[in-house]
């Protein structure tokens, strides 16, 4: 109904361009507004609806959990916290077998670059043009876009912003004030841009040799998105910090960064998150670690990811300049404008995001049936005609 739309305008802060429809319900790889429409949803909230919506194993476990314990901050120890920590050890690249939980992504990136500079002593952190990893003051020092950062300042100083994919650049910013260097390895914001093999293992041997920590942010791309559990998996990267963030508990809000053994450790009471770790969060990101590797999703997504990008650029449009990503994260570059494309496809009955002004972009839930596919790449080859 649009008064659920004028309440929003009343009321809400303002910051958020909105798209005209009220979103009552999903399922799965579906979502309906309040007019009963149906749309196959290839945004997934940003990535985070990698089990897609509504996951039967996820509210059976949000609602044991509620019944029992909501909260239990750090302070003390809890059992679903233990269980969670003991399982993220089990999934992230070798040596990555300590954590911080919090709540978002950006919450996450901020401890990694608090947790490098207390290790090492040391202030600068090297980002990527191109580069996204959050809107808090610390996270969008890091971030390259100039327009996330308008009306924003003064913004923590010691961030330097390199070409990606780009070796010698990179090499040419380490100086001895380096403390870190913060990547992705899909760069998602930016456009959907996967890092080469080449440079990526280029930066890693670069931070070891000049004593520098890698931290590696896979806030969008871990989780089974780009076709491994981490995307840094790919190229066999061993982070020295990584970020996880938006699938983790499969829609209840969480994050987390990973350390390995070159963070040296830091004393108590350095950092803290009042909801981080809580059980209720625990609990679904244990159900969602369960359904991927019982229901193999990384692999599913995988292999869908490879056929939707094969179907995409089976299209022949002349309107498209390429298709690239990984997995299924997935950028379509147009030769125009994306947004009356986004408007036409939730006409149609699909949703997608942009990546910048010129790429449509792909993340579907990682459940995505190759029928789901075919209808999804028919209703774009209707909009870029």
């Amino acid at each position: 109904m649009a008064a659920f739309q004028d309440l929003e305008e009343r009321y809400s802060s303002g910051v958020y361009a909105k798209r005209g429809v009220t979103i009552v319900r999903g399922e799965g790889t579906r979502l309906w507004d309040d007019q009963g429409k149906e749309y196959i949803d290839c945004a997934a909230g940003m990535g985070v609806a990698s089990l897609g919506h509504a996951h039967p194993a996820v509210a059976a476990a949000v609602t044991e959990q509620a019944k029992t314990l909501i909260t239990c901050p750090e302070m003390f120890y809890n059992d679903r916290r233990a269980t969670l920590l003991e399982k993220l050890a089990a999934v992230t690249p070798p040596g990555l077998n300590r954590f911080f939980l919090c709540n978002s992504g950006t919450e996450a990136i901020e401890a990694a670059i608090k947790f490098a500079r207390m290790s090492t002593g040391k202030v600068d952190i090297i980002a990527a043009n191109r580069g996204y990893h959050g809107r808090t003051l610390g996270a969008l020092a890091a971030t390259w876009d100039p327009h996330h950062r308008e009306h924003i300042g003064p913004l923590p100083p010691g961030f330097r912003h390199v070409p990606y994919d780009k070796l010698d650049a990179m090499e040419a910013a380490l100086t001895d004030d380096t403390a870190a260097v913060l990547l992705e390895i899909v760069q998602g914001e930016g456009g959907v841009r996967p890092g080469s093999a080449a440079y990526l293992q280029g930066v890693q041997a670069l931070c070891q040799q000049r004593g520098v920590l890698l931290i590696v942010d896979e806030v969008q791309t871990g989780y089974g998105r780009t076709g491994k559990f981490f995307a840094c998996e790919h190229y066999d990267i061993q982070p020295d910090i990584l970020t996880m963030a938006k699938a983790m508990a499969g829609g209840i809000p969480m994050g987390a960064m990973a350390i390995g053994a070159r963070v040296q450790t830091v004393h108590k009471g350095a950092h803290s998150s009042t909801f981080g770790g809580n059980p209720l969060a625990c609990a679904a990101a244990l159900a969602v670690l369960d359904v991927m590797q019982e229901q193999h999703l990384p692999e599913h997504a995988a292999e869908m990811g490879a056929y939707f990008m094969e179907r995409l650029r089976g299209m022949g449009s002349s309107k498209v300049r390429e298709v690239r990503g990984l997995g299924l994260m997935i950028g379509m570059e147009m030769k125009e404008k994306v947004a009356p494309h986004l408007r036409g496809l939730m006409e149609r009955g699909v949703m997608a995001l942009a990546a910048g002004v010129t790429v449509l972009r792909f993340l579907p839930p990682l459940t995505i049936t190759q029928e789901e596919v075919d209808t999804v790449v028919d209703k774009v080859a209707e909009v870029v005609r």
